[in-house]
């Protein structure tokens, strides 16, 4: 059950996502902002897990034709292959991954490499604040999350399927084939394209590519603060010719009394949801 959802605005550059400088800039209103959320909840929760924004990381997919079983071999390959794409040294790196879809016979592995005083920068602030973060992961891979745990198949979503994620910082694209991750993108707000006509060259790059045949279901999540989500929609909606359709909750969590359900309240705690889901069935 979904007890209670709290939220508290920061000042602008309180918290800049990056992946190569320091994210948090006003740390002592970062850690008020924390205490001041914990104390809208109540209780005295201790162990917290964070989304943190996609923008803080970088996300390669990485194509293997044979995946090691030794876990350190595989991570002297994956660092390896990382030296390409990453912008900061990889040894300063804290790297997770998971295994993707396949493409052209290859297996992918999804991975995501943050710098590791980043890391730290926001595991400082949950520790001044009294709480310890066992989890820190990024706000899309949870939002997907949620779409995969939430459905009734074994893999929550068979076919091909589209999410579009939309915050006011930034926007990150996902295609799933059969519930495997097999493309990801992130732009910040501030690029010159509209997102549908980054999602339009996604669709391209889809067919051409990835021997795309068309989507089974496109998944639009964006929070109340994202301007102009019902022109968003419509704009989807006409691009693929089909309905865009919001998560939801529906035989997922239950609301207590004090939440109103409402879809801009999914957009907002989509990404927490998909991080409880995960660790539940983990």
């Amino acid at each position: 059950m979904v007890r209670a959802v709290a939220s508290t605005p920061l000042p602008p550059g309180a918290i800049v996502p990056s992946l190569t400088a320091p994210n948090v800039l006003q740390r002592d209103v970062v850690i008020r902002a924390v205490r001041e959320l914990v104390d809208q909840i109540g209780g005295r929760p201790r162990h917290v897990a964070l989304a943190v924004p996609d923008t803080a990381a970088k996300v390669s997919l990485l194509p293997f034709d044979h995946v090691p079983a030794n876990a350190r071999d595989l991570e002297q390959l994956v660092r390896l292959q990382l030296r390409k794409t990453v912008p900061f040294p990889v040894e300063d790196a804290q790297v997770t991954w998971s295994r993707g879809g396949a493409q052209e016979g290859s297996t992918l592995l999804v991975v995501s490499a943050m710098r590791r005083d980043i890391v730290q920068e926001y595991e400082g602030i949950c520790a001044a604040a009294g709480l310890h973060a066992g989890t820190i992961d990024l706000a899309t891979f949870n939002v997907v999350n949620l779409a995969l745990l939430g459905g009734t198949s074994p893999t929550g979503l068979p076919g091909d399927s589209l999410v579009v994620h939309v915050t006011p910082s930034y926007a990150s694209i996902a295609l799933l084939r059969d519930g495997a991750l097999i493309f990801f993108r992130t732009r910040h707000s501030d690029a010159t394209e509209p997102v549908a006509d980054v999602v339009h060259q996604t669709r391209m790059f889809y067919e051409d590519r990835l021997n795309g045949e068309g989507f089974a279901r496109v998944l639009l999540v964006a929070g109340p603060d994202v301007p102009d989500r019902d022109a968003l929609s419509h704009g989807l909606s006409t691009l693929f010719d089909a309905p865009v359709t919001p998560l939801s909750l529906d035989g997922i969590a239950t609301f207590g009394d004090r939440v109103s359900a409402s879809e801009p309240l999914i957009g907002q705690i989509a990404a927490p949801t998909g991080i409880v889901l995960r660790e539940r069935t983990a």
